[in-house]
C-alpha cells in the first residue's frame, strides 16, 4: 500500500482556473517531484494535500486513511515554503524546537532532536545563532530541519531551492536527497525546473494546466516525453515531423532514419520525432548521417551545444565534445545519429 494516495483531486476557482481529476502515489521514503511550469496548479495541490484548501471532489488517503478533510495539524503533514518563514526573534535552536514544543515534547526530547536534525543538515553547533545573521543557504536548511523535527509522515517541499544563488542550489542539489533519505521521510517536491527534478526525485509527475499529463523515472520522462509539449518544457527542441514506415525506421525532413524499435506504432503513422541532443556522434557514420552548417554554438563545460542547419532547412541543437575538433560557426558540420538517442512522440496538436 502507497504511503500516499491522491485519488481524482478536484478544485476550481472563480476564475475559471481548474485543477481537474490529480491521481497519483507516493512510497515509503519516495521522493517525488511535481514539475510544471508556473500557474499550472503544483502548490495548489501541496495546499490541498496539506488541508490548507479543501478540494470540491477527490480523496486524500495517508496510510490507507482518508484525511481529506480532515485539520492540518493532526495530518503529519510537513510542508516548507519557498520563503522559509522562519521566526526572526528567535535563534536557529528555537526555530527548530518551536513544532516540538508545540506538540508537548518533553526539554530533553526536544533537546536530543534539535540536536540530530541540525547535524543532518549539517549545521550542528548552531544552535545559538541569530538567524538574522545567517547566509541564503543556511536559513533553507534550518526550514528544513524544522520541517523534519516532529517526524511528518509526508514532507513537502515548495521550490525548495529557487531563492538560493546558482553555485549553492547546486551543492544543495547533491545534498538533499541524501538529508532526506537519512531522515527516512518521503518526500513531494514542486519545481518548475527540469534539471532540478532530475536530480532530486525518485519519481516525477508532469502537470500542465491543472491536470497530469506524465508520470515516471527521471530517465522514463527525459527518454520518452509524452507529447512534444512536454518535450519542449524539458528543453528538448529537436521535434520534426514523422511517417512510420516500419518498427525501426521513420521518414523525415532529414529523410529516412533508423530509431530505436517502437512496435506502438502503425506502419504509415504521422508522428513526431525527438531527437535529443545528445544523440549526435561526430563523423560521419553508416547509420543515419547528417551534414550541416553551424550558426551558433555555446561552451558548456564538458560540451559545446552548437546550432546545425542543415540542408533541407532544420534545424538541430546538438551537444558536441569539447576538444580541438569543435566546428566554428559558418563551418560545415558532419555526424551522425544515434537510433538510442531518438523516440517518437504524438503528432503536434492543432
Amino acid at each position: 500500500m502507497a504511503l500516499l494516495e491522491v485519488r481524482e483531486l478536484h478544485k476550481t476557482y472563480p476564475d475559471g482556473w481548474t485543477l481537474a481529476g490529480v491521481n497519483f502515489t507516493v512510497e515509503e521514503q519516495e521522493i517525488l517531484c511535481l514539475l510544471g511550469p508556473s500557474g499550472c496548479g503544483k502548490t495548489t495541490l501541496l495546499r490541498l494535500i496539506a488541508g490548507l484548501e479543501e478540494p470540491e471532489g477527490g480523496q486524500v488517503l495517508l496510510d490507507g486513511r482518508d484525511i481529506t478533510h480532515v485539520p492540518p495539524h493532526r495530518r503529519g503533514i510537513g510542508l516548507m515554503f519557498q520563503e522559509y518563514a522562519l521566526f526572526p526573534h528567535k535563534n536557529v535552536f528555537d526555530n527548530v524546537a518551536f513544532g516540538l514544543r508545540m506538540a508537548g515534547w518533553s526539554r530533553e526530547a526536544i533537546q536530543e532532536r534539535v540536536a540530530e536534525v541540525l547535524e543532518w543538515v549539517g549545521l550542528a553547533g548552531f544552535e545559538a545563532r541569530d538567524v538574522n545573521r545567517l547566509s541564503g543557504g543556511e536559513r533553507q536548511r534550518v526550514a528544513l530541519a524544522r520541517s523534519l523535527a516532529p517526524r511528518p509522515r509526508l514532507l513537502m517541499l515548495d521550490e525548495p531551492l529557487g531563492a538560493l544563488d546558482r553555485a549553492l542550489r547546486e551543492r544543495l542539489l547533491e545534498e538533499l536527497p541524501e538529508i532526506l533519505k537519512r531522515a527516512g521521510v518521503a518526500t513531494i517536491t514542486v519545481t518548475h525546473d527540469q534539471e532540478e527534478a532530475f536530480a532530486l526525485a525518485d519519481r516525477i509527475v508532469v502537470m500542465r494546466d491543472g491536470r497530469v499529463i506524465q508520470q515516471g523515472t527521471p530517465e522514463s520522462v527525459y527518454r520518452h516525453p509524452a507529447s512534444p509539449w512536454t518535450a519542449r518544457f524539458l528543453g528538448l527542441t529537436n521535434l520534426l515531423p514523422a511517417t512510420v514506415l516500419e518498427p525501426g525506421w521513420v521518414e523525415t525532413p532529414l529523410g529516412r532514419l533508423r530509431i530505436e524499435d517502437d512496435h506502438r506504432w502503425e506502419n504509415g503513422a504521422p508522428a513526431t520525432l525527438l531527437i535529443r541532443p545528445e544523440a549526435a556522434r561526430p563523423g560521419e557514420g553508416t547509420v543515419n548521417p547528417i551534414a550541416g552548417v553551424v550558426r551558433e554554438r555555446t561552451f558548456r563545460g564538458g560540451h559545446y551545444r552548437i546550432k546545425v542547419e542543415c540542408a533541407q532547412g532544420t534545424r538541430l541543437a546538438l551537444e558536441w565534445p569539447s576538444g580541438p575538433s569543435v566546428p566554428e560557426t559558418g563551418e560545415t558540420v558532419r555526424c551522425h545519429l544515434d537510433p538510442n538517442g531518438m523516440a517518437l512522440l504524438p503528432p503536434e496538436e492543432r
